[in-house]
């Protein structure tokens, strides 16, 4: 051992040479550069939000199938109300909707869908850019496309669902085989293959899924092309500053309806009115 105390057997650690007590390796690894991606991270073998990020969304949907009784039927629950993404209710000062519509989904499909483009793209992505940026992606890229549902979507059209976030990651994707040349092709037929299927079947948001996808690009752009000599500082102040963009725009859009009121009906939906101003 390198300081020659006594030592337990219980106590001691494999190390690279011999045997050591576990400060002696704790010492070693101090002074050890350990290897990183490269978005700078510390280089993982395992991800953790992924399975997190998962783990929330199917339980989101199991509470609001315990309230409407019905899994296929979940969006009549009055979670799934106070929850989900429609612009009104949001103008009225109800703005956890941004972020919460993107862990609900409309019946089991839609979340198996979601949960599975999850699962093939954000392992990959996560072991890049690193847990902190990987869920800093995943969040703007959620903010993004409800960004989008709230400038240009329907004022009374409800919009719930993880596909921005999940277009953003595609997007992300994309920007990483870029920055590490790999090959682009098989990413990049996803991505329009999800784009067409968007613009055709009836009832999907384009605006959420652009939104997201647009915000995913952008974020993983940021976090990979950073200059190395100030890459943390260069990466979440880029990351910050897409968040003021979002922010202004949302505010923006918040002026432009005016006066909104909004209270829950007999019924437990929610009914709004736009104030004559």
């Amino acid at each position: 051992m390198r300081c020659d105390r006594p030592v337990c057997p219980e106590c001691l650690r494999e190390a690279s040479v011999g045997y050591q007590c576990v400060d002696c390796v704790a010492e070693g690894q101090r002074g050890t550069r350990h290897p990183v991606t490269v978005a700078g991270a510390r280089l993982s073998t395992k991800p953790m939000v992924v399975p997190a990020l998962i783990a929330i969304n199917v339980l989101v949907h199991a509470l609001t199938s315990v309230q409407a009784g019905n899994p296929m039927e979940n969006f009549r629950s009055g979670l799934f109300e106070a929850w989900s993404l429609w612009p009104l209710p949001v103008a009225d000062g109800q703005w956890w909707r941004l972020i919460t519509s993107g862990f609900l989904h409309i019946g089991l499909l839609h979340l198996l869908v979601n949960m599975v483009a999850l699962w093939i793209i954000g392992r990959d992505l996560e072991m890049v850019l690193g847990r902190v940026r990987f869920a800093s992606v995943y969040l703007l890229s959620l903010l993004g496309g409800s960004t989008a549902v709230f400038l240009f979507g329907g004022p009374v059209n409800p919009v719930a669902g993880a596909s921005g976030a999940v277009y953003g990651l595609m997007g992300g994707i994309a920007v990483a085989a870029f920055r590490l040349k790999l090959n682009l092709r098989p990413i990049l037929m996803i991505i329009g293959i999800n784009i067409v299927l968007t613009l055709s079947i009836p009832g999907i948001s384009l605006f959420g899924h652009l939104g997201g996808l647009v915000l995913g690009l952008a974020s993983t752009a940021a976090l990979l092309y950073a200059p190395a000599s100030r890459r943390t500082a260069w990466q979440f102040g880029s990351l910050a500053g897409l968040l003021v963009v979002l922010v202004v725009l949302l505010v923006t859009r918040d002026l432009q309806f005016g006066d909104v009121i909004c209270d829950v009906q007999p019924d437990g939906r929610v009914g709004c009115i736009r104030l004559p101003g």
